[in-house]
């Protein structure tokens, strides 16, 4: 860096890095900004005037800073590295690809620099895309634990179950950290291996007391297999030595209570934890208290806003408190700012609409037009099978196989059924690999449904798409749906593979219901429409619509849901 200027100018940026090597990254920018000002060649002070101005919170500058050192020199791994990283933070993660394309294409890119290309394309649904990179890392890395642990964990979050695991033992014969061994479970659960994935999770604890991922998804695993709260509470009491016992251990159980229908047993249980200031808490509390006392749910995620106000989660909670309490101008003042940072979070617009249906304001017909925005139709019979009904034969038989447990994931929407571990998406069984052309027909033909527009949903319509997610759901008698939205999605689903058959069957048992909002609201609001389930039937809507199912007292529903976003 110092070779090009003068010596008293070198001088200057020698002790502005020392500054900042004390972390008085004002004052280093004080001394950096002329200097990158008289020497505009010169791509290594444009970099420390860059990472001071991170240091110093100033991301727009240090923005400015780090893309003037890529515009001198595009490889220039360090402004790169801090660059990519201040556009992750923001969720920019389509712009941190392109800005670093130059550098991460060199012979040897930074590891940090791998690791963020492959968050970003993980972010963006690039996920064969984020694994590559991963590999890339380790192939420039032999023999080095991190960079194998990293592509263990891409691996599994893409669904690669079986490559994960590989990857994941080989990150272990170089390094026993409890980090992989988590990994490793998840893999093996993501395979239906639940013994062994049990296993796994334990290692995980037994090197690292209270871990609390590992012992949240170990909990969960025995709920999911045997529906019994004392067992799963026993993994929590067995895998955490009573001297490291804590609050984030207390609300894994509160959930567990949650998830069996004991809200308020779970509420009872955080007594001594909502007086505390811990985020999740609060949220966890407000979260319990909304169905029996709307009151005290706003006073704890009004406590919980304050102490973290842009915290998602404590701000839903606030919106969905006001909601119940009927305080519908107030549910949209609170939405203004979460809107604004996230106009796409599916379950704000929901909300949004809610507030406007209890005004009475024409806005929530429009945004709800559900003739012209929610489709129901019978899909073809994929190549290689004769009819329909035979797909759906080898379809159903095919996902039972996957349908190994017995209760239902912890925070999701379903009770009384089970839902896959396993990412359909990456399933080589024909019947399941032949569902995306299956679909593809009646997908298209919804896209074309709906239109362009310059609405929320129709604006983003490019008319192509891509699968971002996809799993079953087999519910038991007097299984449901709750009401929810998908936050992350576009565009959801419901394909019936096998339906109940009940001659006693109450009007709109087991069906499909829409407009009915996810929590309590004063006054309550009944669901707007309903879809009787069949066979062989895909249903198609905007993921921002409240959408569940009305209990069914016989037989068994199987279904398979997907969300895309747009391509």
């Amino acid at each position: 860096m110092t070779s090009q200027l003068t010596p008293q100018a070198a001088a200057v940026a020698q002790t502005a890095a020392a500054l900042m090597n004390q972390r008085r990254f004002p004052e280093a920018r004080r001394l950096l900004a002329p200097l990158a000002r008289d020497w505009p060649g010169q791509a290594d002070l444009h970099f420390l005037l860059g990472a001071a101005c991170a240091g110093a919170s100033e991301p727009s500058a240090a923005e400015a800073a780090l893309s003037d050192a890529l515009v001198i020199d595009p490889e220039h791994q360090r402004a790169a590295v801090d660059l990519a990283r201040l556009l992750s933070a923001q969720g920019r993660h389509a712009q941190l690809l392109d800005r670093t394309t130059r550098a991460v294409a060199v012979d040897r890119p930074h590891e940090a620099l791998l690791g963020e290309w492959a968050r970003a394309l993980a972010a963006l649904g690039r996920s064969d895309e984020a694994v590559a990179v991963r590999r890339r890392a380790v192939a420039l890395n032999p023999g080095k634990v991190h960079p194998l642990h990293n592509l263990a964990a891409t691996q599994g979050d893409a669904g690669l179950n079986i490559d994960a695991e590989d990857s994941a033992r080989a990150a272990l014969r170089l390094g026993d950290r409890p980090e992989t061994w988590l990994v490793l479970a998840r893999a093996l659960q993501g395979q239906n291996r639940y013994d062994e994935a049990e296993n796994a999770f334990a290692e995980a604890t037994a090197r690292r007391p209270a871990y609390v991922a590992a012992l949240h998804d170990h909990a969960q695993l025995v709920w999911m297999r045997t529906g019994d709260v004392e067992a799963a509470t026993a993994v929590l009491k067995r895998m955490t030595p009573p001297d490291v016992e804590g609050r984030p251990v207390r609300l894994i159980q509160a959930r567990l209570m949650q998830a069996a229908g004991d809200a308020e047993g779970a509420y009872a249980f955080l007594a001594d934890d909502i007086r505390s200031e811990d985020i999740a808490a609060l949220v966890l509390a407000a979260q319990l208290a909304l169905a029996i006392d709307p009151g005290v749910a706003l006073r704890h995620a009004q406590r919980a806003t304050a102490l973290a106000p842009e915290d998602p989660a404590a701000e839903r909670v606030l919106i969905d408190a006001n909601l119940a309490l009927g305080l519908a101008n107030e549910a949209l003042e609170a939405l203004a700012d979460p809107l604004r940072r996230a106009p796409l979070d599916q379950g704000f617009i929901a909300a949004q609409w809610t507030a406007w249906r209890l005004l009475g304001d024409p806005r929530a017909d429009v945004l709800y037009d559900y003739p012209n925005i929610i489709s129901a139709g019978m899909i073809d019979a994929p190549p290689g099978w004769a009819s329909l009904s035979a797909y759906l034969h080898d379809l159903r038989t095919a996902l039972l196989r996957l349908h190994g447990l017995t209760a239902h994931p912890l925070g999701q929407s379903l009770r009384h059924g089970t839902q896959t571990s396993a990412n359909l998406l990456r399933s080589d069984d024909p019947a399941i690999c032949a569902f995306p052309a299956a679909i593809d027909a009646t997908v298209r033909r919804y896209l074309s449904f709906i239109g362009s527009g310059e609405d929320i949903l129709r604006s983003r319509n490019t008319g192509d798409y891509r699968i971002q997610s996809m799993w079953s759901v087999r519910l038991a008698p007097d299984g449901f749906h709750t009401n929810h939205v998908h936050p992350d999605g576009w565009l959801s689903s419901a394909f019936y593979i096998e339906t109940p058959d009940d001659d006693e069957a109450g009007e709109h048992d087991g069906w499909l219901k829409f407009g009915e909002p996810g929590g309590p609201t004063s006054p309550s609001l009944a669901a707007q429409r309903h879809i009787r389930p069949e066979p062989g039937l895909l249903v198609l809507f905007p993921s921002y619509i409240w959408h569940g199912t009305t209990p069914f007292r016989r037989g068994a529903r199987m279904s398979i849901a997907f969300d895309l976003v747009p391509a």
